[in-house]
């Protein structure tokens, strides 16, 4: 059985769940405690738990990383909760230098069981410093595993996996999916690392995308099935480790990819998935790859030009059909 909860709420009982389950569990952050967090993740947690696992915190972002990095060594599970991806870079030290490298200067007897739950993306115009996808940094940094949830199922399923490791998570949400609204299955429900889910299956071509883009690639999706076009929609959910299989088979069934992105193009986790693709499945694609991604600007205030930053539904239309009408690589070859 299944219950139709809130993006938010999946979050909440991902949490609540591992906390009961495992007393070394705590979480930290800015208004996290008494006001139940900005986007009411944390709300009702003070209460059950307490004030020495449920902690508000100063505005002092590099502090509360430094804390949380220092708490896994010891033993603990913390979740660090930064409001904003873009103040998590008050921390880069801490995560890229110390958490992320730890194990491995250990002579992998140390461990560093740390989640870091933040946001970022577009919208409601919060303008250039709190409107960032900034995941291709988390990306390129060895040691650090990388989640970015679409659903309300994923989200809960892929935080209490992320609560078990003994290793860094960067949990990556979007503050326009904490409101949405989807189905969770009912008792335990824990979804592993490096396993991709097909959203929409389809034979024509191949749609990746994750996070918020999820949404508007199968609105794109249904846009395009009544132009006859049958399109498949695949959802990393997890960028390291990344399910490469399911990439591959897909491309291979469709024989072409578009691939979205809500951060800016340059350096993109879309680049590295496209040069993935090329290496092992060039013989297999019947047109370019195409990348549909944030223009490599600051994002803007003016709600209009947030908009035209970002990838929409439209962008994304026009890129299916730009590959479905190329040439094929074999015939543009000869």
């Amino acid at each position: 059985m299944a219950r139709e909860i809130m993006y938010r709420d999946a979050l909440r009982e991902a949490i609540d769940e591992e906390m009961e389950r495992d007393s070394t569990v705590f979480i930290i952050g800015e208004g996290i405690a008494e006001r139940g967090g900005s986007y009411k993740v944390t709300e009702g947690l003070l209460s059950k738990y307490g004030p020495k696992r449920v902690r508000d915190t100063p505005i002092a972002e590099a502090g509360m990383i430094g804390v949380g990095v220092g708490a896994a060594i010891a033993g603990a599970r913390p979740i660090v909760e930064i409001l904003y991806i873009d103040f998590a870079m008050l921390g880069m030290d801490m995560i890229v230098n110390q958490a992320a490298k730890f194990r491995l200067m250990t002579g992998g007897d140390g461990r560093v069981p740390f989640v870091m739950r933040t946001q970022g993306g577009t919208g409601g115009g919060v303008a250039a410093q709190h409107s960032q996808s900034l995941e291709a940094l988390f990306y390129h940094i060895p040691g650090l595993k990388v989640v970015m949830p679409s659903t309300p199922a994923d989200a809960k399923g892929l935080l209490k996996y992320a609560l078990r490791q003994p290793d860094p998570v960067m949990f990556l949400e979007h503050k326009h999916l904490y409101m949405t609204k989807g189905l969770v299955p009912d008792g335990e429900h824990v979804i592993e690392f490096g396993k991709g889910d097909i959203k929409r299956p389809g034979k024509d071509v191949t749609l990746i995308a994750w996070s918020n883009m999820i949404p508007r690639t199968l609105e794109a999706a249904e846009r395009l099935a009544a132009e006859g076009i049958d399109a498949e929609v695949i959802d990393p959910r997890t960028l390291v480790p990344l399910d490469k299989d399911m990439i591959l088979g897909s491309v291979a069934k469709t024989n072409r990819a578009v691939i979205v992105q809500e951060a800016v193009r340059r350096g993109g986790v879309a680049s590295d998935i496209a040069s993935i693709i090329q290496e092992e499945a060039f013989y297999q694609l019947d047109a370019p790859i195409e990348i549909v991604a944030g223009l490599n600007i600051p994002i803007p205030f003016n709600l209009e030009l947030e908009k035209a930053s970002v990838p929409q539904v439209d962008d994304i239309v026009l890129a299916v059909r730009r590959t479905l009408h190329s040439k094929p690589l074999a015939q543009a070859a000869e």
